[in-house]
């Protein structure tokens, strides 16, 4: 398909990124299980609150046992009171991270099926340009690998930082309770742990948005070299290929290991940030208690909830690295949610209405690119039932017209018109169902040869297949094949040759009742003696259908109606095949020449 020199790809990976508007995007599919959402936060702050009680109930209990210092007698009873409330309240804790666990795994899980099916759902309605300037593994890479890490953010991520939040808010106030003199002196410490975190946050986003837009690319460059494997070994490429492929893997793992270089740093930077805490409380702590300012009991619980506190916050540090990954991967899939999908039909619901086939193009121009035009000032006229071949060397702009007629690119000015209405004035489900379509690229799909007949067809019976892959002579090879109509097709029809799958395309288009036809090089992949037994059949096929035929082998076409020469995006010549002969211009010449 000639795109007029397109623009390079955008994938949004480069577009200035919203973090606010991303975790708003996020909570707007979360927020579809609020309920659920709000059990786990009650449980999680329950949960964490009977586990945070532990290190107060500990420093009760090393100041029973320091009384016999003093002389005094041990109360076994208040220690083994306290010991029982840490085992049960520790219990407590540990069954309700585990239900809230697998409701927090279930409830991530359903936000993914949500945000892959919305994902899957845009694919068939965004619009053609998006495919054309977009790598299918890329594309494939956001369905899979950046859904997946989102997936694993909102499991676990989301709990640790719900988690780590309870922990630090509990373990301040506690250690406000037991000692606000150490706690004065811990705090100095913190301010730098989270100037530290908030530093590299900034620059681990960035990071990681560079690795999952190098990630996407290796893996579009590895769909497209799978897929050509023969073209790659008939020409000997493998080198180059493998030369490619080293330079795209390379700059992968060069950008996974700066995102891994930050990643890493943050932990043992914070770690020693809070270690440095930890020391100069014992510090404090050990003379504040030689001074009996505070007991030993209170000091060993302080010093359990600095670490609990200090905990979080390293934790947190990473947990905010996976985060920042999880949002580079959620900005990957929402801009493929905000692409342009078709235009909007003007008169949605309308029938197409079409019951002719009559086709006109008046001065229509058209450009992939803004200052690229591919089509100019197109006109012609098209009557009911007649057939229209479109010739011209590669590029011209022949596939262009077919795109247009589809409506799978808007003109951008002049008009085409279908039984004299203009086509935007159709609902495009129903337009489209006006026509069928035999390309020169095939589609076959994973399932029954039966099925793939009748793709789009409706419920027609299984005599009518039989009699549509009669006429395209792949009947017989059907009835050989091990189940016959029911052998099922692997991907792509790999199981089966190219002109075979051709004329199950072509079976595919006879079941149609469509008013309009379009031929795209439909027996490319079929040999010549093949093609001469299905002509009746593609002739009984184009009986009483408006039929566009783009062929490169002229000697197909010599019975067509109107024949259209297009060169540079203009047609230069129009008329039947002897007319045009007669003139001898460009058709002359190209046709003689396939015959010299």
């Amino acid at each position: 398909m000639n795109r007029g020199g397109r623009k390079g790809r955008n994938d949004g990976s480069d577009v200035a990124k919203d973090r606010k508007k991303t975790l708003k995007r996020l909570w707007f599919y979360l927020s579809f299980y609020k309920k659920r959402l709000v059990i786990g936060i009650i449980l999680t702050v329950l949960s964490n609150a009977l586990s945070l009680i532990g290190p107060y109930l500990t420093g009760k209990m090393i100041n029973e046992m320091v009384v016999v210092n003093n002389g005094l007698n041990i109360d076994f009873n208040e220690v083994f009171l306290l010991g029982g409330l840490m085992i049960s309240f520790y219990l407590t804790s540990a069954l309700m991270n585990y239900i809230l666990s697998v409701a927090l795994v279930k409830m991530s899980q359903s936000v993914v099926f949500k945000l892959r099916t919305d994902l899957f759902n845009k694919m068939t309605t965004v619009s053609v340009k998006y495919f054309d300037t977009n790598q299918t593994g890329d594309i494939i890479s956001r369905m899979s690998y950046d859904i997946d890490t989102i997936a694993g953010s909102l499991s676990s991520d989301a709990l640790s930082l719900i988690t780590s939040t309870i922990t630090l808010v509990v373990s301040f106030i506690m250690m406000i309770i037991v000692s606000p003199l150490l706690l004065l002196i811990y705090f100095i410490t913190i301010p730098l742990s989270f100037l530290l975190t908030t530093f590299l946050s900034k620059i681990i986003k960035k990071k990681l948005r560079i690795r999952n837009k190098s990630l996407g690319q290796l893996n579009g460059y590895t769909e497209e070299m799978i897929s050509a494997q023969k073209t790659i070994q008939s020409y000997v490429q493998e080198d180059n290929v493998y030369e490619r492929y080293k330079i795209l893997n390379e700059d992968t793992t060069e950008k996974s290991y700066e995102a891994g270089y930050y990643l890493t740093t943050t932990g043992p930077g914070v770690l020693f940030i809070n270690n440095f805490g930890t020391a100069l409380v014992g510090t404090a702590g050990a003379i504040l208690v030689l001074f009996g300012r505070i007991m030993v009991g209170d000091l060993s619980a302080f010093m359990l909830y600095s670490k609990r506190f200090s905990g979080p916050i390293n934790h947190m540090s990473n947990l905010v690295a996976d985060i920042q990954s999880a949002l580079a991967a959620a900005e990957r899939v929402f801009y493929v949610l905000d692409q342009d999908d078709e235009t909007q039909d003007i008169l949605d619901g309308k029938d197409s209405g079409i019951t002719e086939g009559q086709v006109t193009f008046d001065d229509v121009s058209f450009r992939y690119v803004e200052d690229r035009p591919v089509l100019q000032n197109v006109s012609f006229d098209v009557k009911p039932g007649q057939t229209v071949a479109i010739v011209g060397q590669t590029g011209a702009g022949k596939t262009t017209l077919v795109n247009l007629m589809m409506r799978y690119y808007d003109i951008n000015s002049g008009k085409i018109l279908v039984d004299g209405i203009p086509i935007e004035s159709f609902n495009r489900k129903y337009y489209r169902r006006a026509f069928s379509m035999v390309l020169q690229d095939t589609w076959i799909f994973k399932g029954t040869v039966l099925d793939n007949i009748k793709y789009g067809n409706g419920d027609c019976s299984f005599e009518e297949v039989v009699e549509a892959a009669k006429k395209a002579r792949i009947h017989h090879y059907i009835s050989h094949l091990p189940n016959g109509y029911d052998t099922v097709l692997s991907d792509e029809g790999v199981n089966i040759s190219k002109g075979q799958k051709q004329l199950i395309v072509i079976a595919r288009a006879m079941l149609s009742k469509s008013q309009m036809l379009i031929l795209d090089e439909a027996t490319s992949n079929v040999d010549t003696y093949t093609e001469v037994n299905i002509q009746e059949a593609m002739l009984n096929l184009m009986k009483h259908k408006t039929t566009f035929v783009i062929a490169h082998r002229l000697s197909t076409i010599r019975n067509a109606d109107i024949i259209l020469l297009v060169e540079k995006g203009n047609i230069i010549e129009k008329g039947t095949h002897e007319s045009l002969m007669e003139q001898k211009g460009k058709y002359h010449e190209l046709f003689m020449s396939q015959f010299a």
